[in-house]
């Protein structure tokens, strides 16, 4: 007889008789950065955040065992232009992920929603076209001091939370292909 157990919403361990549980197979990705290539594409405008977020993410990465020699920095006007960018970078097959950086502020600019959906939509496309890990680090603030707070404020840092999805995305990709 066999005996099922749940361990968590969505693993079921499985004894087929006695003694032997059999597990599903979980792939994973692991917090290594060694040996990863990451390019890093930095909005320049709002650069008093863009640029903290950029300090955290390449801390972060270091961090993580990725030499600086590996990660490339690529500065563009704004927001609406990471896209591109990211796409080409992603394109050439020198890098295992792509972080997008840029902080859109409601009241810096009148055409924030336009500028917010377009750069979220084009960095998941670059993802999905490429098959690079295209991470999303635009921060879209109601203002100043909640852009701060993101970048190195109160609420830490989202340039070091794309830099560990950014590992640990790419290291899914390779365990996926090898599993």
């Amino acid at each position: 007889e066999e005996l099922r157990v749940r361990t968590g919403p969505s693993i079921e361990l499985h004894q087929t008789a006695p003694g032997e549980i059999s597990v599903p197979k979980e792939i994973k990705g692991d917090m290594n950065g060694q040996g990863l290539h990451v390019a890093i594409v930095v909005a320049r405008f709002n650069e008093i955040i863009t640029r903290k977020l950029l300090d955290s993410a390449v801390e972060t990465l270091v961090r993580h065992g990725v030499r600086d020699e590996d990660i490339s920095v690529s500065w563009v006007p704004g927001a609406f232009e990471l896209p591109v960018i990211a796409k080409t970078l992603a394109k050439t097959g020198r890098y295992q992920a792509v972080i997008c950086l840029g902080a859109v502020i409601r009241g810096e600019t009148s055409h924030y929603d336009m500028v917010a959906g377009q750069a979220a939509s084009g960095i998941s496309s670059v993802a999905l076209e490429t098959g690079v890990p295209t991470i999303f680090g635009v921060l879209t603030t109601e203002n100043m001091e909640q852009a701060l707070n993101l970048a190195g404020g109160t609420a830490g840092n989202m340039g070091a939370n794309t830099a560990v999805a950014a590992i640990e995305t790419a290291r899914l990709i390779e365990a996926a292909n090898t599993a």
